[in-house]
């Protein structure tokens, strides 16, 4: 006779402060079915504003970057060699228990920023020597392994902005742990996230947006259904692999 394994309750895996925030204003539109809406770009690209204005015009779930209780953020931007792996590997493991939950609930959601990018930093970090090659290769085996467990979302959209922008609105935002960071770190992260979009389009239907030209989240739920449900661009290839 075979125990059913009891499924985990998805509350006892997400990260504190990373899960949902409901925003039931109103119904999600009946043609996505049941869709997961990842949001991707620079730092300071502006995926939160997007993630909230979309989840509350969508009426869906909207999980957000853990950010506030990251306990190695300011370590990493003022020791970045020492913390680098580190760091990685936390974003990782909050990255995949939100992932993960959005999954076992079952329900449309849109997330500000994905785990796929992750992989972007590590890749940056190890090619500028900020990180060590073994521990990039360490980081590169858990993605992997990670992967294997990981439902993919149905859409991503790429917000678009240059080295530039993204040091002006690090700028306006005031956080203090980005206050210092250099011109040369955002030009090779922008680097790692035009090869990413090539890399990763081939698995998960991407959405790439000028986002330093304005679009409300009316105009971009209208993107996303027309770019979603066009058949010819859904492709089917197994699996995102950070390295190529």
């Amino acid at each position: 006779m075979q125990t059913e394994i009891a499924r985990p309750s998805p509350a006892q895996h997400v990260a504190t402060g990373s899960g949902p925030t409901a925003t039931r204003a109103q119904t999600a539109p009946d043609v996505f079915g049941n869709i997961f809406i990842g949001i991707a770009g620079m730092i300071g690209a502006g995926k939160s504003t997007l993630a909230t204005a979309l989840g509350q015009h969508l009426g869906i779930d909207t999980y957000y970057e853990p950010v506030a209780d990251n306990e190695y953020l300011s370590d990493f931007y003022r020791d970045t060699p020492k913390y680098s792996f580190a760091m990685q590997v936390y974003l990782l493991n909050r990255r995949f228990q939100q992932h993960q939950e959005i999954i076992w609930r079952g329900k449309s959601a849109v997330q500000d920023r994905t785990i796929y990018e992750d992989s972007i930093f590590a890749k940056m970090l190890a090619k500028t020597g900020l990180m060590d090659e073994r521990d990039y290769r360490t980081y590169v085996d858990l993605f992997r392994n990670m992967s294997n467990f990981m439902c993919k979302p149905s859409v991503i959209i790429y917000l678009d902005v240059s080295p530039e922008a993204s040091a002006e609105r690090i700028r306006m935002r005031s956080r203090d742990v980005e206050s210092k960071i250099p011109t040369g770190y955002l030009e090779a992260l922008h680097e790692g996230y035009e090869e990413f979009v090539g890399n990763i389009s081939k698995v998960i239907p991407v959405i790439r947006v000028d986002y330093e030209r304005f679009a409300t989240a009316e105009e971009m739920a209208e993107v996303i259904k027309r770019e979603y449900l066009d058949a010819s661009f859904l492709r089917q290839v197994t699996r995102f692999d950070p390295v190529r």
